[in-house]
């Protein structure tokens, strides 16, 4: 049986992760999360200054990219993969709300954007993978054999978002997530370079109200049909 490759795109905070890692792991490939990837870049641009108040300094940022390594390693106690920058693990840091604030401003980087889009595509050169974001179907691989495209109603969205970072204990407010939610949409479907842009030939899943194990079934339907 032959593997392909399938590309997951959508709004953020519509599960797009979730459902990704739920098909690798069902159908035995590998999981690339390739938000990961950016929102790894942006906890380096805050470590390192070169985002403060809001503002980038773009380059700085692309003095020192070269030296920037994000890599993913399976962790077998909790059999999921995390995120490292060069070397060390921030899996944790990279999800707060401090990185999701700013993460857009990194993906709009047209430089920032060309070194991860080579190293997902280096990830993808054997096949048999899951790789979700915002220009997979579109930009990295446009020849997928099955792409998703993922929505929701934002309201839903920024709930589910706000739930997660509660249960984690951080101190946030619904409306501050939910302002959060709308930027980022904005930020994502407007920049210029790679904007978030439903391909064409993707199967659009809208899960605002179906539960996570109906939309994992769909999926895994449409991947099945495409492998044989």
């Amino acid at each position: 049986m032959g593997k392909i490759i399938i590309a997951i795109d959508g709004y953020s905070s519509c599960g797009k992760s979730t459902m990704a890692k739920q098909m690798a792991k069902s159908l035995n490939y590998i999981y690339i999360d390739t938000g990961a990837m950016y929102r790894a870049v942006t906890l380096f641009a805050l470590r390192n200054g070169f985002l403060s108040k809001g503002e980038l300094n773009q380059s700085e940022l692309l003095d020192v990219l070269h030296t920037i390594d994000v890599a993913f390693k399976h962790n077998s106690t909790t059999n999921t993969s995390e995120t490292f920058l060069n070397g060390k693990n921030v899996e944790e840091e990279i999800r707060g709300l401090e990185v999701s604030s700013h993460v857009s401003k990194i993906a709009q980087v047209k430089e920032v954007r060309a070194k991860m889009v080579d190293l997902q595509r280096e990830m993808g050169k054997d096949r048999g993978l899951v790789m979700d974001g915002r220009d997979i179907g579109t930009v990295v691989f446009p020849n997928a054999e099955l792409k998703i495209f993922m929505t929701a109603d934002y309201k839903i969205r920024a709930q589910r978002r706000f739930d997660e970072l509660q249960a984690k204990g951080d101190t946030i407010t619904y409306e501050a997530v939910l302002d959060n939610i709308n930027s980022r949409d904005m930020d994502d479907t407007s920049r210029t370079e790679n904007p978030l842009i439903q391909a064409d030939d993707a199967i659009v899943i809208d899960n605002s109200n179906i539960t996570p194990e109906e939309q994992l079934q769909i999926a895994l339907n449409h991947a099945h049909n495409k492998i044989a």
